[in-house]
């Protein structure tokens, strides 16, 4: 069982190199008040004057203190010699303590400075002597209530959180120590001591300075646990007073002084006090620990070295080809750059749509949506279609609807596609953009090299934005296209005869009655196209018909009553067959309920609709027949329009933009970055990440000689 706390001091030796404390180690942390007696019990139980003492705070950083026993085996008839070692200065061999508390007060002011104030970061002091139990104990400031001198305001808090430090430590047992002259239950290192343990487990009681109760009184009672009971006991020791320190008595003096007294106050308790029955107890106490929390201890080694490797590796290792690693950076940023649009990533994101699939929303949703919300008729009011109708007619009054008014508000229309794409092709080139640092976040290289992430990112930034002005371009061209020439002519277009005919049984429903024969059907919006101004307007026939449609107007509008109303059908040139032959203008996937349904739906059912209705409301019959013939017209060839521009644009950026982008990614960082000149800044790190590499390389290599050392101990061992 001897062999154990060697161990642990050697693990504290191993894991003090490296300045944090990596592992929760077995120790004993010794706590109390200021002024009662902490250091007269670690000097009785070294034997040796060697603490710095003082009025105010004397300790004002931990000291570790690591006790062992260096007995020789006798048979050289030599007495073991008694020396002291500290970890900051491990080729000195102090052998005269006087030195030792110099040095112990010199690193103090190292530490802490000249001021009152504390530190967090122990000195670590190793004593051997044959006249010692092995032991790992740590001495901490007394605790303080009202600043002194040059103390800080808040040393009560600072002294209270560095305790809690040492004693939240799970694996650390408790020494208490409160003086015998004040009452126990207003001690503050029992106080601490029960915040992180309530149950008493790992806390031991010890009870200074019996020698100067007042006289009449004992600490019998208190002893004896009866007025705090402690489940590890309640040990008293009489320390030297300061007369005795002054009068240079010896601990050894000391120590027997210490047995006359309790044999004489307190015989029936004399065996199970005094420093050295507390010395053993400490010592079965750690060992006792130690045996309990070393398999822990060793999985716990064993886990850290895992992660602490892990993390190595992230970091990355010492770099010998830079033109390799520069290689295999780019490589890998292409690979991974692409993967994520494609879908082929393997780390696939969970969280959010992102890379091609947040691209093909982009497309099928986002933009989609937005076309489809785009009414037809939208901003177009019908006075805005009355004004083009007249303007487009000069100073005559016009028999037909010019179809150039038809052209100048279509076109007007379309132009309204034009944002919407190209902020479907903003929204694509940002998203290519968040692309950029989502592969840097996958890359623990461009983490490491944070100029080389810098300088990629710039690349590949310059190249979207290169592949960005053409895609705008050629999206605007698409437009520009469907401006350039209105082709009435397409297969799915609803003519003007279509939509007319559509409107004269609308009309003939609402208000005027059905005609006798087929060949007369036309004389109802021939007399509405050319009323103008009252009811003794000439009407036209329907042989006039034919005549002046084709001589008067072409197109869409001309065809109305113009030649495709009076060329032949194959034995049904007058019936009402040849209106509906394969010369018709009317798709044949369309009729009047589909054209019907396609109205209604552009005609939907908001304010602008309302509005519209009233304003043709008010209007004189013709005037209402030009309105909705030119709005059914619209709706018509919009809907053309915008399904082959909701077609066009996907491709359009897919090409310029996404597909030029995977195509020369690798190269353009070739090209860019792959300079002999230009390795040693790119693959230059951060004083930050070399810090954190150098903290982890020393964190690993204590780890790996803390699992030799715990693997010196067999299991048989332990027990």
């Amino acid at each position: 069982m001897e062999h154990l706390i060697p161990v642990i001091n050697k693990l504290q030796d191993v894991f003090q190199t490296v300045g944090r404390e990596a592992i929760q180690l077995p120790q004993i942390v010794v706590i109390g008040a200021q002024s009662s007696g902490k250091s007269s019990v670690l000097e009785g139980l070294v034997g040796r004057d060697f603490l710095p003492r003082g009025t105010g705070i004397v300790t004002r950083c931990p000291l570790v203190l690591q006790l062992v026993n260096n007995q020789s085996d006798g048979s050289t008839g030599e007495e073991s010699e008694e020396w002291a070692q500290f970890l900051h200065d491990p080729d000195t061999k102090y052998t005269d303590f006087g030195k030792v508390e110099e040095e112990i007060q010199a690193r103090t002011k190292v530490v802490v400075g000249d001021n009152k104030g504390i530190s967090h970061q122990p000195i670590n002091l190793k004593v051997f002597s044959p006249h010692v139990l092995n032991l790992t104990l740590v001495d901490t400031p007394g605790i303080t209530k009202v600043p002194v001198g040059d103390q800080p305001e808040d040393i009560e808090g600072l002294i209270y959180e560095l305790i809690l430090t040492y004693i939240s430590n799970p694996n650390a047992i408790i020494l208490a120590v409160s003086p015998a002259n004040m009452d126990i239950a207003t001690s503050e290192a029992l106080k601490i001591a029960k915040t992180v343990d309530p149950e008493g487990n790992r806390t031991l009681a010890v009870i200074t300075k019996l020698d100067l109760m007042d006289a009449g009184t004992d600490a019998l009672d208190v002893l004896t646990g009866r007025v705090i009971p402690n489940k590890l006991g309640i040990i008293g020791v009489v320390n030297r007073s300061q007369l005795d320190i002054k009068n240079r008595k010896g601990i050894k003096e000391a120590t027997q002084a210490e047995a006359l007294f309790f044999q004489r106050r307190y015989p029936g308790l004399a065996a199970r006090n005094g420093v050295g029955y507390l010395a053993q107890s400490l010592n079965k106490l750690l060992m006792h620990h130690i045996r309990q929390c070393l398999p822990e201890l060793r999985t716990r080694i064993n886990i850290m070295v895992s992660q602490y490797q892990q993390l190595l590796n992230t970091l990355g290792q010492a770099i010998d080809d830079k033109s390799q690693v520069v290689l295999q950076i780019i490589t890998k940023f292409a690979s991974t750059y692409c993967s994520v649009i494609q879908g082929t990533s393997h780390d696939i994101e969970t969280a959010e749509l992102c890379g091609g699939a947040r691209i093909c929303y982009i497309f099928h949703e986002t933009y989609g949506k937005t076309l489809d919300a785009v009414s037809a008729l939208d901003g177009l009011s019908t006075a805005d279609i009355l004004h083009a109708i007249r303007n487009a007619t000069g100073p005559r009054y016009s028999l037909f609807i010019p179809e150039i008014a038809f052209e100048l508000l279509v076109k007007r229309q379309i132009r309204r596609l034009e944002d919407p794409s190209l902020r479907c092709v903003e929204l694509v080139y940002e998203e290519l953009q968040r692309i950029i640092q989502y592969c840097s976040t996958q890359m623990p290289e461009l983490r490491r090299f944070t100029h080389f992430h810098d300088k990629l990112v710039d690349v590949v930034t310059q190249l979207l934005r290169r592949c960005l002005s053409p895609t705008n371009t050629m999206v605007e061209n698409l437009v520009a296209i469907e401006l350039a020439y209105i082709n009435t002519n397409h297969p799915d277009f609803a003519g003007g005869a279509a939509v007319l005919s559509d409107l004269v049984r609308k009309e003939d429903r609402d208000s005027i009655p059905p005609a006798s024969s087929g060949a007369a059907s036309y004389q109802v919006p021939t007399t509405a196209v050319t009323d103008h101004t009252d009811s003794s307007s000439p009407t036209t026939s329907s042989t006039n018909h034919t005549d002046g449609g084709a001589a008067a107007g072409g197109g869409i509008f001309g065809s109305l009553f113009g030649k495709r109303s009076a060329e032949p059908t194959s034995g049904a040139a007058s019936s009402g067959e040849g209106r509906h032959s394969n010369h018709s203008p009317v798709h044949p996937g369309l009729d009047s309920r589909s054209m019907s349904t396609n109205v209604d739906r552009a005609m939907h059912s908001d304010v602008q609709c309302v509005q519209r209705q009233a304003a043709k409301a008010a209007l004189k019959p013709r005037q209402r027949m030009e309105c909705e013939l030119i709005e059914n017209l619209i709706t018509s060839y919009f809907s053309i329009v915008r399904k082959t521009i909701l077609d066009c644009v996907p491709k359009t950026i897919m090409n310029f933009l996404v597909n030029h982008v995977q195509d020369n990614l690798q190269s353009e960082l070739v090209s860019k970055l792959y300079k002999a000149e230009e390795f040693d800044e790119l693959l230059s790190e951060s004083e930050e990440l070399a810090q954190q590499r150098r903290e982890a390389a020393e964190m690993l290599e204590a780890l790996r000689r803390a699992a030799l050392v715990v693997s010196e101990i067999r299991d048989a061992q332990l027990w």
